[in-house]
């Protein structure tokens, strides 16, 4: 979902009149079906003032908070990856615009009733049936307080997994905590989406939703997050001791690097407990290797041996070339997470 796409006309004219065209990173997509299509399960008006004004209202909202950032050039994914990092203007649009746009994309006029195929099987093997799997959704959505989403998800396992966030938050920010994925299904549980129809009867409209769901929309996503990339950099994100080092690495790197050796001389020991609570975590599925081990272990090698200079109160230039190794050993690690590996 990148830039707006004008025709030659509207460009020329703008040109004509010394307007210049301003492209926005992100645009609220097309509807494959009218407001009244879902009827009677979501009602017309619900339908125009959910897409056409809530929906509009994040995307505005979110080209306003990343303008003239880096962001601006990141798919949506990438900024929601580290949506804790980024404020909450970013974090609560960004999830409004990615969480609707797949909403609208599983209803349909003409729905799957049942899923098929791939979806299917993983269905049964995760929950035992659908009908196991619908309960668990609906149950997350009634008990989800105020307001927010249940999601069906794939995880970096590549498992099904149900879960529910607050407000717009989904599995692929950082904010979600151990329900990290892919989603593939999500139930809006905010009350502009069913208040008009149901008034407070969230149960009723969960219980209808489920005849305008299509199901072979949900297996083409699951199908396609299987193979997606991005799985490996929410399970790397995910990796909580290796954020954890790094942070120590960073706040006092970067510092010896401008000459000051203050941060690593009061920290060294810090640094110590992150790499052998690194060591002692499971290595995330995908990154799993000797190689990986063997770098992980060499970090609380060199973690003990900089400790030690520190205590002795070694000169900054033994300090400088013993953190530049650690340094060195950290992205070992980093580049066996990459794509390239």
């Amino acid at each position: 979902m990148k830039s707006f796409k004008f025709s030659a006309l509207v460009v020329l004219i703008l040109i004509g009149t010394g307007l210049s065209v301003i492209a926005q990173p992100f645009y609220l997509p097309k509807l494959n079906y009218g407001y009244d299509a879902l009827e009677p399960y979501i009602d017309a008006q619900t339908m125009e003032i959910h897409y056409s004004k809530h929906h509009l209202g994040y995307v505005n909202n979110l080209n306003k908070a990343i303008k003239g950032t880096r962001a601006e050039n990141l798919s949506i994914e990438e900024i929601m990856v580290y949506a804790g990092r980024r404020g909450d203007a970013v974090r609560n649009n960004s999830g409004g615009h990615y969480n609707h746009s797949l909403f609208w994309s599983i209803l349909s006029p003409n729905a799957a009733k049942f899923p098929s195929g791939m979806l299917d099987d993983a269905i049964n093997m995760n929950f035992s049936s659908l009908d196991s799997l619908k309960r668990l959704l609906n149950s997350g959505a009634a008990t989800r307080f105020g307001s927010g989403w249940v999601w069906l998800y794939v995880t970096p396992e590549k498992k099904l997994a149900v879960c529910s966030t607050p407000n717009q938050d989904n599995p692929i920010m950082d904010v979600a905590g151990k329900n990290r994925g892919i989603p593939i299904l999500g139930i809006d549980v905010w009350e502009h989406a069913y208040y008009l129809k149901y008034q407070n009867k969230r149960g009723d409209y969960l219980n209808a939703i489920w005849n305008v769901l299509d199901w072979n929309a949900v297996g083409k996503r699951y199908e396609a997050a299987l193979n997606d990339p991005f799985l490996k950099v929410i399970e790397k994100d995910a990796w909580q001791e290796l954020k954890d080092f790094h942070m120590v690495m960073a706040q006092t790197f970067h510092p010896m690097e401008d000459g000051n050796f203050q941060p690593i001389r009061t920290r060294s020991a810090e640094m110590v407990e992150k790499a052998k609570l690194l060591a002692k975590a499971p290595v995330p599925t995908s990154f799993r290797s000797p190689e990986i081990t063997k770098a992980i272990n060499d970090l609380v090698e060199g973690s003990e041996m900089l400790d030690k200079l520190v205590k002795k109160g070694a000169k900054d230039s033994k300090i400088l070339k013993s953190l530049s190794g650690l340094h060195d050993t950290f992205h070992v690690i980093q580049g066996l997470c990459s794509d390239e590996h």
